[in-house]
């Protein structure tokens, strides 16, 4: 490969160095697609780009989502970028104890963007506009290298699994009303394949997250104690990599193989401002299943989605 490059974990993610995603000829940007597909995660330092310009490389992947509107969207921005920030729209620290505040710590939870999306996601492309001096940093996890540790008997009982996603589900556990109707009705519970396979290589991964919440055919307190298994597996500390942001950081990361979430930083005190463009997966990854059905979160349920959030904050905390 041509482009230089350095890596940001023993197991996965690389830095790709000496680019300017706004000027990457196709010679070098077929290097950044094979990175991509082998690495799962890229980090692109020193880029000061603007909404246009992540849209524009963005594109150079395949067609992007637009923005599901929620209480934290914003119309000033285009709708192929999700602002991931703490003020508002006139440019404010959004309050303590505001309910945009609350809807942005799901994102601290483990999840892969838009698996709640009958075609969910391939790409995501985030760019620090602001960061805080401490905290709010990107923690990821490779599925991948967790399913190729699995016993071969677990690889076989998976295979052609089907789970469930659901946003409405994963918000539940973070709080209540924090998902409107109407907003719930653009985000039906989803069926997705349980293990997936990269295309360019075959090597394949499990795919679980916080909204994964039920699997055809099982009892759904097996089911999610399954899920929640292979969650924690993925997520064990020597196989995170934790993001220390920098303004102009550019990370791009494979929603088909690689989990992540935000940590926490004082949001009272310092600005953090990130904007997400989402590159759309080629498909469905399970036949259409009419009418899905999701049983209700139980208190266990919450009680596990809060653990995630309250573990975050505990005195002591460490990364890798």
């Amino acid at each position: 490969m041509a482009i230089g490059t350095n890596p940001l974990h023993p197991l996965f993610g690389v830095e790709i160095l000496g680019i300017d995603v706004r000027r990457v000829d196709e010679a070098t940007f077929a290097d950044v697609v094979q990175a991509f597909d082998e690495h799962s995660v890229l980090l692109f330092r020193r880029q000061p780009i603007s909404d246009e310009e992540q849209i524009a490389f963005s594109r150079r992947f395949g067609p992007l989502e637009t923005t599901i509107r929620t209480i934290i969207s914003e119309a000033r921005t285009p709708r192929e970028i999700s602002s991931l920030a703490n003020v508002d729209a006139e440019d404010r620290l959004i309050p303590h104890g505001d309910t945009r505040n609350l809807f942005n710590a799901g994102n601290q939870m483990w999840h892969s963007d838009s698996s709640f999306k009958r075609v969910p996601a391939l790409a995501s492309l985030l760019s620090a506009r602001e960061v805080p001096p401490e905290g709010g940093e990107t923690q990821f996890a490779s599925m991948r290298v967790s399913y190729e540790r699995l016993p071969e008997a677990m690889k076989r009982f998976l295979e052609g699994r089907v789970a469930v996603h659901s946003f409405a589900y994963s918000r539940g556990l973070v709080g209540d009303g924090l998902l409107p109707l109407d907003h719930a009705a653009q985000v039906p519970p989803i069926a997705q394949a349980l293990v997936r396979a990269n295309p360019a290589h075959g090597r394949k991964t499990f795919y679980v997250g916080s909204h994964a919440c039920e699997i055809l055919g099982m009892p759904t307190n097996d089911a999610r104690t399954l899920l929640r298994e292979l969650l924690e597996l993925a997520t064990r500390p020597e196989f995170v990599y934790t993001h220390r942001w920098q303004p102009g950081d550019l990370v791009m990361w494979d929603n088909r193989c690689v989990l992540h979430r935000g940590r926490p930083w004082d949001e009272d005190k310092y600005r953090r401002v990130m904007h997400r463009t989402t590159v759309a997966g080629d498909g469905p990854t399970a036949p259409d299943v009419p009418a899905v059905a999701v049983a209700p979160a139980r208190e266990t349920d919450i009680a596990w989605g809060r653990a995630q959030l309250a573990s975050l904050w505990a005195a002591g905390d460490t990364v890798s």
